[in-house]
């Protein structure tokens, strides 16, 4: 994906997860935000667990599907607690998890409690027929971990990487973009997630690797998409 292929405003749109994680936003805001994607025609929406069915119904009809978040934003649950949650998630109409793998355990290479902490989450979605994204949360770790990290989820079934929560200590970089897309497979994408929030970014991010990127600046990146598609400089 270079940057010198012809990009649409569709193409911007879709490559969004719109995000609803602040742990002050209200219902008003959820219904909000849900009316921004619908608006945008964005890829999904994002929210914390509770306000999955609330997400759900407000996107009914709409080609924007509802995800949450699993053992999020610090990954520590423990791998019954994630499959709970994430069978939670899938009963109140998740389409796409994103969850957390368990950073101390990767810290500590303890690689076969990630993996398996993973593949429970992986199993659970799959069944049910939805995806899941695995957040490493790149900002505390070595590119050495970072690579494994990706081999890691790759071996137990998830269907993306991610750079990070956005609640971390860093959010995404084109580095580390570039190092996730290199150590994956070809069926494995790769999400950016914090500090995407022009469409300068999020093109420099899609050139970079990325397949989807977080962002709760969609209005601002998606107005901007379509006034340089009008002028004919996207």
């Amino acid at each position: 994906m270079g940057s010198e292929q012809k990009v649409s405003v569709r193409d911007v749109a879709k490559m969004i997860d719109h995000s609803l994680l602040n742990p002050v936003m209200t219902k008003q805001d959820i219904i909000d935000g849900c009316k921004i994607a619908k608006e945008f025609d964005v890829a999904t929406v994002c929210v914390k667990p509770s306000e999955l069915a609330l997400a759900k119904a407000e996107l009914a009809g709409s080609g924007v599907l509802a995800t949450t978040v699993i053992g999020f934003p610090h990954g520590a649950n423990k791998t019954s607690v994630k499959a709970f949650e994430a069978n939670e998630a899938l009963a109140d109409g998740a389409e796409e998890l994103d969850m957390v793998l368990n950073i101390g355990r990767l810290l500590s290479r303890d690689f076969e409690y990630v993996e398996a902490d993973i593949r429970a989450v992986a199993e659970a979605a799959h069944a049910k027929g939805a995806i899941v994204k695995v957040i490493l949360e790149n900002c505390y770790l070595t590119d050495e971990l970072k690579r494994i990290a990706c081999q890691i989820c790759e071996k137990a079934g998830a269907d993306f990487v991610k750079t990070s929560t956005g609640y971390g200590s860093g959010g995404a970089t084109l580095e580390d973009l570039a190092l996730m897309r290199a150590a994956c497979g070809p069926n494995v994408r790769v999400k950016a997630a914090g500090g995407v929030r022009t469409l300068d970014k999020a093109l420099e991010v899609r050139a970079a690797g990325a397949d989807r990127f977080g962002a709760t600046a969609t209005k601002v990146i998606i107005e901007e998409a379509r006034a340089r598609e009008s002028a004919g400089q996207l």
